[in-house]
């Protein structure tokens, strides 16, 4: 007895790269006996055993049904707008990474029932490619070009070429395909030029560029000297600058204290009363050291001038005191030690 058969049997595999179309193919052949409605699934198998399988698109009772998985909502078609015509194919447009997977077609047609696998890998290309260099660029130096794609699936593949000069890489050149890192040991000016790196995996490639510069050692110790001039300058040029700050503020404070700052050890000026006193006491004191035989001068001047304020005036302001008689001051009121003073009688003789 014959019963339904699928006939697409050949290819159970594809790969395919990030936003292109692939076709999963699903054709059938049903036999007589094949009496009930046609019903065609398409399920995702997980990878996890554990889950549940999902179906992504269903055709029963002459209707597409295409709602049951999210993931593929608006990318997925049967392939034969009629699935009756013995083609249940399934499109997928726009593929994504996250697409790969296992798909079962289960074609049903009482009693007949059969199934097919198929195995999708989504690859992304390699992208955003980008080349640098590690290392000093020096004469002697050992150098690294690194090559590194920031998208793309595994596995991945580099290498590296010469685009100037011979194009070839120099000899002494180590290359990693796996990581994209090509070491260069004791650089010369010959290794000089642009390199280019192209990245490759089943799917596409991408590559970038970079450019290598020899150049002779850097003399370090004249870079370390200027430093050293150049930061002993700037400190002495500082020093000055804080020293005159600090001259000019202590020169502006010395002028503040002395027209604002009141001295309290300078004594006040002298009345006119104060210097008539002072002047009494001298007087008083040369008295007590006189001797008859200096006495002559003093006894034309009575005790009773007293300077007052009129002693200050101009010599010719002063008033003219006549002579006169006046009793000999009490000079144990004065201070002063008492003095016999000789005086002369009428007759000549002194008493």
């Amino acid at each position: 007895t014959r019963s339904l058969t699928i006939t697409s049997v050949d290819q159970s595999m594809f790969e395919k790269a990030q936003g292109e179309k692939v076709t999963l193919p699903c054709t059938f052949e049903l036999s007589e006996e094949d009496e009930g409605p046609l019903d065609i699934e398409w399920v995702l198998i997980p990878a996890d055993n554990q889950k549940k399988e999902q179906i992504i698109i269903m055709y029963a009772v002459d209707r597409v049904y295409n709602h049951y998985y999210a993931g593929l909502t608006g990318r997925m078609q049967f392939t034969n707008l009629d699935p009756r015509s013995g083609d249940g194919s399934l499109d997928i447009l726009n593929l994504k990474a996250s697409d790969t997977g296992t798909y079962q077609c289960k074609v049903k047609k009482a009693p007949g029932v059969q199934s097919k696998k198929i195995q999708l890998t989504v690859l992304v290309k390699p992208a955003r490619t980008k080349c640098s260099i590690e290392g000093s660029q020096e004469i002697g130096k050992d150098v690294t070009l690194k090559c590194v794609s920031q998208e793309g699936s595994p596995l991945l593949s580099y290498d590296w070429r010469r685009v100037s000069g011979t194009q070839n890489l120099p000899a002494t050149s180590m290359l990693n395909k796996n990581t994209g890192e090509l070491l260069l040991k004791n650089a010369s000016r010959e290794y000089s030029g642009t390199y280019n790196c192209v990245a490759t995996n089943r799917v596409g490639t991408d590559e970038c560029s970079v450019e290598l510069n020899v150049t002779p050692p850097v003399n370090t110790a004249g870079i370390i000297t200027g430093a050293i001039i150049g930061t002993l300058l700037a400190l002495s040029v500082l020093c000055s600058i804080i020293f005159c700050f600090c001259k000019k503020h202590r020169e502006k404070k010395y002028e503040k204290e002395v027209h604002h700052d009141i001295r309290e050890d300078v004594p006040p000026p002298k009345s006119r009363s104060s210097t008539a006193r002072s002047y009494i006491g001298s007087n008083r004191s040369s008295l007590g050291s006189m001797s008859p035989s200096n006495m002559e001068g003093y006894t034309k001047t009575p005790y009773s001038q007293v300077p007052s304020e009129d002693f200050e005036r101009a010599p010719a302001q002063s008033p003219a005191f006549a002579p006169s008689k006046v009793a000999a001051p009490n000079l144990s009121r004065m201070g002063a030690v008492p003095v016999m003073i000789p005086a002369q009688s009428k007759d000549g003789s002194i008493v």
